[in-house]
This record gives structure tokens, sequence and C-alpha cells, in this order.
């Protein structure tokens, strides 16, 4: 299968590093125009120029705005009026024990996971009905249903993912147009990376070490039974947003690593 995105503009937002750059590397390795997104404007112009020369590109570009408010969004919607596929990648985690999340925290984040996704889809979903064709993706987790105990604020708000994708794929009903989710297992992005060097340096053990024993301690039914690459949940991603996907709507694609337990 060779798939091929010449002629379509992506955007993916929060594509600085991690899952996101990933996602960006693979739509402009397609051939897709690319818009990368983060908060601040050097490191976006630096990841669009790292995203343009991994996928031998030049038609990538950089728009600095916060999607996690309204602002933002209005922002990168002004910068890039029009898009054929959006990827809302944008979001943050944080272990923290329930008693300690404040009101503040379930809001922030609720903002950069939930309406982030919710404020572009507003913005850009209409624009791909009318024309007949687009692709909406919601970078979600495993722990939308697989809570864990010890983020229940980020589990909830990637369950949130899931309802609002499956509500907006509704609104496609019978339009080349479609909106899906992906759930990454834990993966080794650079915030991730972070996380287990914190974890390797309390334990005394390596990082590798650490990620082993995380997967072991915390995601025990993993099949994989190790981390993802951000590459791996990349390739989920791109083919979703493929012509090749065309049958695929209202799904949540798992890129976990059979961590869930589930037949269905």
């Amino acid at each position: 299968m060779k798939i091929d995105l010449s002629g379509k503009t992506a955007i993916v937002t929060g594509s600085t590093s991690g899952i996101g750059q990933a996602i960006a590397r693979g739509l402009a390795a397609a051939g897709a125009a690319v818009v990368v997104n983060g908060r601040g404007k050097e490191r976006v112009e630096a990841a669009a120029a790292a995203v343009a020369k991994a996928a031998g590109s030049a038609d990538v570009r950089g728009v600095a705005a916060d999607v996690a408010t309204a602002e933002g969004c209005d922002a990168l919607v002004a910068a890039v009026p029009q898009a054929d596929i959006l990827v809302n990648n944008a979001g943050i985690f944080e272990p923290k024990d329930f008693f300690a999340i404040s009101d503040d925290d379930w809001r922030r984040f609720f903002e950069v996971n939930v309406l982030s996704g919710v404020r572009l889809s507003r913005a850009y979903l209409k624009g791909m009905l009318a024309r007949n064709w687009g692709r909406v993706v919601f970078v979600s987790s495993e722990s939308a249903l697989n809570i864990p105990a010890e983020m229940i604020h980020y589990g909830t708000s990637k369950t949130a993912q899931l309802a609002v994708a499956r509500g907006l794929a509704k609104l496609t009903s019978g339009t080349a147009v479609t909106v899906n989710a992906i759930l990454p297992g834990p993966t080794r992005s650079e915030g991730v990376e972070e996380f287990l060097a914190a974890m390797a340096a309390g334990s005394g053990q390596s990082v590798d070490e650490a990620a082993a024993s995380f997967v072991r301690e915390h995601r025990p039914t993993s099949l994989l039974q190790r981390f993802t690459s951000v590459d791996e949940v990349a390739n989920m991603a791109v083919y979703v947003c493929s012509r090749e996907a065309s049958a695929t709507n209202g799904a949540a694609l798992r890129v976990e690593g059979g961590i869930i337990d589930s037949i269905g």
C-alpha cells in the first residue's frame, strides 16, 4: 500500500516533539502540506525545519499558537483558514494523587486535552463536509478505557475525546469525511523520557530498566511488554488520515500493545 496525500493540507497540533512530530513527519513523507504547531515560535520553526528535512519535503510550515486557549485556536485558524486533515494531538499528562488534583488542574486538562480539539474541529470540519473530503483524528490514549489510578484527570479527559470523536463522526454520515480516535499506550516520547529518567534516578535503575518496571507494575496486561515508539503510533495515524482508510469512521483504534484486555 502506498499512501499518497499529495494536494492535502494537514494540521498537527502539539507537533514540536513526540508523537505529534512523528505524525507530522509521516504525513509530510506521504506528500501532504503539513502545518507544525506549538506554543513557542522558535521551537515551532525548528520543528518544522526538522520535519521538512526528515520527510524530504519543502511544504512544511510552522504556526505558533497555544491551542489550549480559544485565542490560540483562533490564531491558528486565522493563519491556516482551511485544512483537509486535522490531527488533534496537543495534550498533557501528569501523574498526581487524586486527592491532590485541584479544580484548576481538572480545568487545565480539559482545556488542553479536550477543548483544543473541540474548537479546531468546529473550525475545520464544516469546510471538510462542504468539500466532501476530510480527516479528523483525535490522539487519545488507552487510558481512556483503562483509567489510571495515578492520573484520573488525564484518563477522564481522554475518555471525553472518544465521546467527542464518535459524536462528530455521526455528523459525517454519507460523506467522504471521517472522524476517528487512536489510542496509544505508554509511548517513549520526549515527555515520557523525562518521566522515566526521574523514575530511574529515584530507584537507581537505568532508564530502560525503569521503562520495563513501569510496564510490569502499571500495565501488566500489555502483550507487547514494552513501550511503543512514536513512529509506531504515527504509522496508525497516517493510515487513518489516508484515502485508503475511507471505510474507517467513528472508530477508536488501538495502538497500545494489547494492554486493554478485551476482544471488542
